[in-house]
């Protein structure tokens, strides 16, 4: 039986989010000097979105919130094999707010944002690979 057309159309709309912001997130490393802290914000952004987007699909409320490890707990009752990259994936928490602030903190090397950045891929793609793939692929290109 095929996925419900209606949660497809209120889940997709997250992943398409969560990899806008992986795209924001390589432009700004992309550029000379990095946007180190931009694109670790993005980071956050994108881990969040793919959590919501998880936690939609298996209807799953939530409440407002830019706390993965809260986001991610709620997950792990769904899907416990995503328990480890979910661990792994709360520190990236704080990018939500740590550096949207002038003299908070040292901005991070581009050594570390690029590694924070493939995290928030893996994670991404780990969700995306836990959904059905009519709500990983965009909509003109679902799978027949």
């Amino acid at each position: 039986m095929p996925p419900d057309r209606a949660r497809i159309d209120e889940t997709r709309p997250w992943i398409d989010r969560a990899r806008a912001d992986l795209r924001a997130a390589a432009v700004d490393l992309g550029v000379d000097p990095p946007l180190t802290e931009d694109a670790l914000f993005h980071c956050q952004q994108a881990a969040e979105k793919a959590l919501k987007a998880f936690l939609t699909w298996h209807d799953r409320p939530f409440r407002k919130t830019h706390n993965l490890v809260e986001l991610g707990g709620q997950c792990a009752e769904v899907g416990p094999a995503l328990e480890p990259l979910l661990q792994r994936a709360a520190k990236l928490t704080d990018y939500a707010t740590v550096y949207r602030y002038p003299g908070v903190t040292a901005a991070p090397t581009s050594e570390e944002t690029a590694a924070d950045r493939k995290l928030a891929e893996e994670l991404v793609a780990a969700i995306v690979g836990a959904l059905p793939p009519e709500v990983g692929s965009p909509a003109d290109q679902e799978p027949t």
